[in-house]
Parts: C-alpha cells; sequence; structure tokens
C-alpha cells in the first residue's frame, strides 16, 4: 500500500503542470501508459495563439504568457517559444467569419490579401477575400515543457507510476482508497488530470461525470511543395477552421480542423475525415497533395461549454477536477497548474483573473 497525500491520475501535459506547482506535499503521480504524455500531449503540434477560444481561455492563456516569456532555466534551459505567426485567411463563404474572429480578436492585424499571397506564395491569391495576422503567435517546445514539469515534480519529491491505470476507487473516511494496475494507494486528495478519460475515471471513483468529451483532430504530413522556401510561413488557418498548415522542418503539417467526438481511445486517423479536410486545403492553394508521408490523430476534450473543469467535486470529498482543456491545454498549462495547485493547498493562485469569468467547478478562483 502507497500512502500520499496527493493523487494525481494522468500525467500528461496538465497532470504534470499540477504536480509540479503543488509545494510541501506528498504527491503520486500515476499514468495508464508505459510513459507519460502518450496520448494528447505526445501529439501536440502546439503554437501559443492568443486570439483563441472563448473569455475564459484568452484569459489563462494571457496569464500563462509569462512562464513561456521567461522560464525559470532549471527546469527549461531552452526557450519554450520561438515566433511563428498565424495567418488567417478567409474566401468570400467564410468573410462573415473572418469578420467575426477580427472583431473579437486583440493583436490580430488585417492584411490586404496580396499581402497574405506575397507572405505565402503557395496560396492561391484569387481564394483570398480577406486575411488577418497575429505575429505574436509562436510554436511551443511541448516536449520541453512537459519533461521540464516532470523534472520539478520530481525534484520535488513526487513519484511518478507508468502503467498504473485506476481501476476504482471508494472514500473511507478522510482517505481515498484506491486500485491501480500498479497496486493499491492511498490518498488524501485525488486530482482527475486524466484528459480524454476523465469522465471514466470519475465513475471508477464513484463520482458523477461532468458531460467531458473526447473529439478527434486529425493530422497530416507531406513534404514541402518544390520550389517554395517553407521554413518561416507562419501557420496559415481558415478563419471558419476548415483546415490549417504549419511548416514543420522542411514539411507541412496539414489538418481538416476535425473535432469528431468520440470514445476514449489511441486515436488514429478516419482516412475519409481526412480526405475531405486535404481536398479543402488543395482548393486554397497552388499545389496539389501527390503523397502523404505520415499522418496521426490526437483527442482534444472537452467540457459542453468549452470552458475547463477546475475545482473541488461539490458532492465528493476530496476529488479534484482539472479536465476539459481541448485544444487549449498546452497553451493554458501555467495558469490552470498554478490555480490548480493553490485550491488543492487552499492558497490564493496570485493570478491576474477576472472572477466574473470564472464560474462554479469551471474555474474557481
Amino acid at each position: 500500500m502507497i500512502s500520499t497525500d496527493v493523487l494525481v491520475i494522468g500525467a500528461g501535459i496538465a497532470g504534470a503542470g499540477v504536480a509540479a506547482a503543488i509545494s510541501g506535499r506528498d504527491v503520486v503521480l500515476i499514468e495508464q501508459e508505459s510513459r507519460p504524455g502518450h496520448h494528447s500531449t505526445g501529439r501536440s503540434a502546439a503554437i501559443f495563439i492568443q486570439n483563441y477560444g472563448n473569455a475564459v481561455i484568452r484569459a489563462l492563456s494571457a496569464a500563462s504568457r509569462p512562464l513561456f516569456d521567461v522560464p525559470d532555466d532549471e527546469f527549461f534551459p531552452s526557450p519554450l517559444l520561438s515566433q511563428r505567426g498565424i495567418l488567417f485567411v478567409a474566401d468570400e463563404e467564410d468573410r462573415p467569419h473572418h469578420d467575426e474572429l477580427l472583431a473579437l480578436s486583440e493583436g490580430l492585424v488585417p492584411m490586404l490579401p496580396a499581402d497574405a499571397a506575397a507572405m505565402v506564395p503557395l496560396l492561391r491569391p484569387e481564394r483570398i477575400a480577406a486575411a488577418g495576422y497575429e505575429h505574436d503567435a509562436s510554436d511551443i517546445d511541448v516536449n520541453a515543457l512537459h519533461q521540464g514539469w516532470l523534472k520539478k515534480a520530481r525534484r520535488a519529491g513526487a513519484r511518478v507510476m507508468t502503467d498504473a491505470a485506476l481501476l476504482k476507487a471508494h472514500r473511507v473516511g478522510n482517505r481515498w482508497k484506491v486500485e491501480t494496475t500498479a497496486g493499491e494507494i492511498e490518498a488524501e486528495t485525488i486530482v482527475n488530470a486524466a484528459g480524454a478519460w476523465a469522465d471514466v475515471v470519475a465513475r471508477n471513483c464513484g463520482v458523477a461525470p461532468k458531460g467531458l468529451v473526447p473529439h478527434r483532430r486529425s493530422m497530416a504530413v507531406i513534404a514541402c511543395p518544390a520550389g517554395y522556401d517553407c521554413e518561416r510561413w507562419p501557420l496559415v488557418s481558415n478563419s471558419a477552421d476548415r483546415w490549417y498548415f504549419k511548416p514543420d522542418a522542411g514539411r507541412l503539417l496539414i489538418s481538416p480542423a476535425d473535432e469528431d467526438p468520440v470514445e476514449p481511445h489511441d486515436a488514429f486517423v478516419d482516412d475519409m475525415t481526412l480526405a475531405e479536410g486535404l481536398d479543402r486545403y488543395q482548393q486554397a492553394v497552388r499545389e496539389d497533395v501527390v503523397r502523404v508521408d505520415a499522418n496521426w490523430a490526437g483527442l482534444r476534450t472537452f467540457a459542453p461549454d468549452r470552458t475547463p473543469v477546475v475545482g473541488f467535486d461539490a458532492d465528493a470529498e476530496g476529488f479534484f477536477w482539472l479536465a476539459g482543456q481541448g485544444g487549449y491545454g498546452i497553451q493554458t498549462s501555467p495558469a490552470l497548474s498554478a490555480i490548480a495547485a493553490a485550491l488543492i493547498l487552499g492558497d490564493e493562485p496570485g493570478l491576474a483573473l477576472d472572477p466574473a469569468m470564472m464560474s462554479p467547478n469551471r474555474v474557481m478562483v
């Protein structure tokens, strides 16, 4: 029997972040897979985009930016961000979506269609009715962030256990008795950071689920078309979120921007979804896709209101939710880790967030 103060379920970016942020308490971090970050974290091609998500997500992103800009070099010895930029483009059909995006965004500057085509000459000028550019959007070194937090957590004494899936748990007095595939664990607090499996973990603990639904996001990898130097192109996204592509080491990562609800599983690409997305991409560019070198899929898990579920469960003592970050989990993880750790420890988060944005059992400060 392992005994601990705080048992964190899931060693992806959320679990690793909160384990690193909890200080002065004994922590055990368990992961059902053979290595941390096997699912969503390990498959993320993340980019920090301030104009992304609802008002709460944008506030969390803004609060997270300082850690990305000035990381603790003891745990993050190399930069976590590198400037990329994001170019939004729309054809006539998607013009209303583009106008709405501009109206709601900060730092997104309107751009003439001709200038957008000059910035990314792969784009067909005749297909660009409107464009906008966010200069500060930056690539995130997801692996460096994840590994840095795991290092910090271990340095503080946290125990990380892999191949340790939670089977069931129940409350006895003021402690949780937890059965895992790696043995029994006793804990005062359970932190449910299980990503796509968060509602499954809740049910296995006898806790009512929150309606968290995983959604598949697919990606194809192709070589940069001959005759183009794509290395410093920005990420290019359709303003209606029908497709996007991003340069990566001489290749292009292309996504149909799919969000198909699925059961939690080891995600794989749906061929028809990918083909339809590549067709939408090809309509916007000068070159057809001749060959797909690789593809993969990951899961993005959302609550019904697309706002993270963070806080102690009102009906289950000692059960803490840290879930539902969706496609924003990497860029909001510094703020959410700090908020979650403060709530678990009974401290003030110390982040400049507007309490009016927060709602019970979502983000609680």
